[in-house]
């Protein structure tokens, strides 16, 4: 069992960001999925820097909506079975972030855990996922209610290495660029340690823009691109277009559902189980008994 202590843990992102020129972050929201990451990176030679916990995927690996139902007691069981496979550190994401109060009561208790940062989006009222893009209503908060937001939680922090990311959603919404630069200088001033700057665009465009206006002020601020919708550029190019932190969101989730439901679709056309299309029982067994 991997014991990595929480002091250890949670300042390796800020130690990953001044050490490399970009990291990567993968979705993992349960311990299969942590131990699916160890297995790849063993196989690949290569690792990600840190494991994104999706509120998207950890509300769809429980069968229910992304719109906040999961709460963080929930949650924090899920990120205790992280911990006990992988030392890398771990970013949450918490949505809207909720109650001011509840929140910064989260961030404390995270903190403590060892999670390295989390991450809350500027809209308000019952959310409705990004990626369904303007065909729902996505309503901003006010940008001075979410600043004193992170300015209340930066306040609740007892340690000098876990970080508060802002998440601007203004693209989602509808808003125009200068209205999500305005944003981030609010945010940044109340104490947010990073950006996310989110776009649901096949080619980025925006959150292009937005990076580059952005790093010429804010050269030393981590901004992070979830690229989704535009996964067709690699790693080396988004950092080229100013991202220091890529977050590959949901990926693991929605190949899992895939073959998932080709091996149920598989059975039932067939009135038998092919184990070509499934991983051997004994590898599953070695890996958890592994850990």
């Amino acid at each position: 069992m991997n014991r990595f202590l929480a002091e250890n843990r949670r300042g390796m992102l800020k130690k990953c960001l001044a050490e490399r020129p970009f990291i990567r972050a993968i979705e993992t929201v349960n311990g299969l999925e942590a131990l699916a990451v160890r297995d790849a990176e063993r196989h690949s030679g290569k690792t990600f820097d840190a494991l994104w916990f999706s509120g998207l995927c950890c509300a769809a690996f429980k069968g229910k909506p992304d719109n906040e139902f999961v709460d963080m007691s929930e949650k924090k069981h899920d990120i205790e079975d992280i911990f006990s496979i992988s030392e890398k550190p771990v970013i949450i994401d918490m949505d809207t972030g909720g109650i001011t109060s509840h929140f910064c009561r989260h961030v404390a208790d995270l903190e403590r855990m060892g999670v390295s940062a989390v991450v809350i989006e500027d809209k308000t009222g019952v959310k409705r996922n990004s990626l369904y893009g303007q065909e729902n209503i996505h309503a901003m908060e006010n940008a001075d209610v979410f600043a004193d937001k992170i300015r209340q939680a930066k306040q609740s922090t007892a340690s000098g290495d876990f970080m508060i990311f802002a998440r601007i959603e203004s693209f989602i919404a509808g808003e125009s660029l200068e209205t999500a630069l305005y944003r981030a200088d609010r945010y940044i001033s109340a104490g947010a340690d990073g950006i996310v700057i989110h776009s649901i665009r096949t080619d980025g465009s925006d959150a292009f823009a937005f990076a580059e206006i952005f790093k010429k002020t804010y050269p030393n601020i981590p901004l992070a691109f979830i690229p989704t919708a535009y996964g067709s550029f690699t790693d080396k190019e988004l950092h080229g277009k100013g991202a220091d932190i890529i977050i590959y969101a949901n990926h693991l989730m929605r190949s899992a559902y895939k073959a998932m439901t080709a091996a149920a679709l598989m059975i039932l056309e067939n009135g038998r189980a092919d184990e070509g299309i499934c991983e051997p029982v004994k590898t599953i067994l070695e890996a958890i008994d592994q850990n």
